[in-house]
């Protein structure tokens, strides 16, 4: 079954344009120019993905961004016309998991929209059944693709639940930033150390008790990150 993108552009043509290259992808695509008409298409049809453009007349995009993320962890690609590093990492720790900067080739963002539903849809292909590490703390089952915290589900987009899985296959391990982008993404992009830690503190702030004093995700100075959790026998 085809996945469904809903792609949110308030510039007909552009939305056209990149409707038209997702089609030929073979997603089914939803489309519109409103931020409030986004969130509520998004309510009722439950997408795959979101293409959401930043500039939008009604509804700043940040604000469709925090409404789609209250509701759930559909993964987002931002489109914007700002091409700041600082406007970039706002937009991640928002929880986008992507960001493209205008202009744009309407090819690099297909290959980016697959890369992420192939990181998050589905049953993992390498399904390797529920582990838990420190002593329950942190229980992660593959074939679910669920993350549970002292208990209670957590959330994850699939950047998130990405750098959760990465550092979960070698418990103490340190991986780097640049590690890390590989595994989640599948490739390099400039800006990527800075990415990976928007990322993470959005992790943080859904599977740490206290996310200024990390245990779960520890950071190594000069090294990048590690799970501070040992795996469970």
């Amino acid at each position: 079954m085809a996945a469904t993108v809903l792609v949110v552009e308030d510039e007909r043509k552009l939305r056209d344009f990149i409707r038209s290259y997702l089609e030929r992808a073979g997603f089914t695509v939803l489309s519109t120019g409103s931020g409030a008409e986004a969130i509520t298409m998004a309510a009722d049809a439950a997408p795959d993905l979101v293409v959401l453009d930043l500039g939008l007349p009604d509804v700043p995009g940040e604000a469709v961004a925090r409404e789609l993320r209250s509701a759930s962890a559909v993964p987002i690609v931002m489109l914007t016309a700002r091409a700041a590093e600082e406007d970039r990492i706002r937009g991640l720790e928002l929880g986008a998991d992507d960001y493209v900067t205008k202009p744009f080739s309407p090819r690099e963002l297909v290959l980016r929209v697959q890369a992420i539903l192939r990181r998050g849809g589905g049953p993992s292909a390498a399904a390797h059944g529920v582990t838990s590490y420190g002593d329950g703390t942190l229980v992660i089952d593959e074939p679910r693709r669920t993350v549970t915290v002292r208990g209670a589900a957590a959330q994850l987009t699939p950047t998130e639940w990405g750098i959760l899985g990465a550092l979960a296959t070698v418990p103490g391990r340190v991986y780097s930033r640049l590690e890390l982008i590989n595994k989640v993404r599948g490739y390099e992009f400039e800006g990527y150390e800075r990415t990976v830690d928007s990322h993470v503190k959005n992790l943080r702030r859904k599977i740490e008790q206290d996310p200024g004093n990390p245990a779960i995700i520890v950071t190594v100075l000069g090294g990048g990150y590690r799970l501070g959790l040992g795996r469970d026998n």
